[in-house]
Parts: C-alpha cells; structure tokens; sequence
C-alpha cells in the first residue's frame, strides 16, 4: 500500500481561488443608416427583375437594361420615399401605422389598377423607368455603407454593464466614463411600429436614469434586440458586485 510522507502533504500548496470575470453586456447604439436596408435590397430584386424581364434600350452609345412597366420606378420610388420620411419624421403609436398602411395601399392599389400609367402621363415627358445599372450603382453604393457603419462603425463606441457599473466606452482615444448603477433605471422606447419594429427589426430607444449627487438622463438610440437587453440589463443590475461566484484554481 502506498505511503503518502506527512512532510510532503503538508508542504502541498493550498488550493488558490480565482475570481471568475463578472458578466458583461455591451450594448451598441446605431445610426439612423441602419434603417436602410430595404433601399438597397429593394434595389437588388428590382435589378434582377429588369435583368430577366426587361429588354435592351439603346440609349447613346450603350445599351441598357430597362423594365417595360413604369411601377417598378415608382415602387422604388416610394420605399426610398417612406424610409426617408420614417427615419426622420417620428409618429408614435398607431399614427405610425396608420400613415404608413395608408401610403403602401395606396402605392399597391394604384399598381393594380394600373393607373400610375395615367397618372404619370399628365405631365409631358414623364416616365418613371430606372435602368438597371442605376439600380445596382446606388444599391451597392448603399450596401456598403450600411455595413461599413453597421458592423465597424457602430461599434467603435458602446455601453458596457456590469454588476455595480455601467461604463461608456470609447474604442478611439480610449476614453470611459463609468457610473454606479445602484438605483438606476432603464426604460425602452419602443412604440413607433415601422421604424423599430419593421425597419428594425426589433429595436428600440433606451432610456437611462442615473441616480446619486450627479443624477443623468441618458438616451441610446437604436439598440437591436432591446427587449433581451432590457431584461440582461435588470438582472446584471440586480447582481450585486460582491455575489459574483469565484471558482477554485
């Protein structure tokens, strides 16, 4: 049977404890371009349209792509019209859905019945026909800005929470600023229908009320996901500094 020296046990290292790295959440506020993306992707199907449903128009000294039918110019037209008017006009609640409903229906109706033809005719030499070098020229154009600012940009400055601390950093120039999120509060502004949750895809205004002798209203704009970071934020927020479990070396 083995033998284990008293000496030797005894001379054994105690067990370190590590402290595990308290969770984090970063939160990354984007710009109004992120509300974008139908243009160029309406841009890219209209372009692949005109490709296999148009017919060669020579116009110079080149030959170009162009749709027969006008709506696909006006269809166009109105999505890069509503998203111009959603991200820069605000209309909360159902006043949102109503105007926006109201303009599709009326684009889609008007389609159907094929009186854009009619309409667009009263005024001499007007033809809303966009070739499909156009489209693809501004949908490339706009794809690759919108995920330069995306996916790059956007993230060269966030919201880092903590238990006890919510920092803002800033990637360039390295500069933080922190605060005690001990009876903090935080709100989402979610209630416009199309820009957040259509455009969107879910996102949100957050709302941060800080408390103590310095007491801050904070707004993070156009947060993806808000409501999961709501609820990460209430549950790191209710995570007191001091609870965070530590585990054996």
């Amino acid at each position: 049977m083995a033998t284990v020296n008293p000496e030797v046990q005894s001379a054994s290292p105690a067990h370190e404890v590590i402290a595990v790295p308290p969770p984090e959440l970063r939160i990354y506020s984007h710009s109004s371009l992120f509300y974008w993306w139908p243009v160029w992707l309406t841009g890219f199907v209209l372009a692949l349209i005109t490709r296999f449903g148009g017919t060669h128009v020579l116009i110079g000294d080149s030959e170009v792509w162009i749709h027969p039918s006008k709506n696909l110019g006006v269809f166009f037209g109105v999505i890069l019209f509503l998203v111009i008017m959603i991200t820069n006009v605000t209309v909360r609640g159902m006043a949102s859905v109503i105007v926006i409903l109201s303009v599709l229906f009326v684009t889609v109706l008007f389609a159907y019945l094929g009186w854009w033809e009619t309409i667009l005719g009263w005024i001499p030499h007007l033809a809303a026909y966009i070739n499909m070098g156009f489209y693809l020229f501004l949908s490339t154009l706009l794809f690759l800005v919108w995920a330069l600012s995306v996916f790059f940009y956007d993230h060269l400055s966030y919201w880092s929470l903590r238990p006890g601390q919510l920092t803002h950093v800033q990637v360039i120039g390295g500069e933080e600023k922190s605060y005690d999120t001990h009876g903090m509060v935080f709100e989402k502004i979610s209630n416009d229908l199309f820009r957040h949750m259509i455009l969107g895809l879910g996102s949100g205004d957050i709302h941060i009320t800080t408390t103590g002798a310095r007491r801050e209203e904070i707004l993070v704009p156009n947060v993806l996901f808000v409501g999961r970071h709501i609820k990460v934020m209430q549950e790191l927020v209710a995570t007191k500094p001091d609870a965070v479990p530590t585990t054996p070396a």
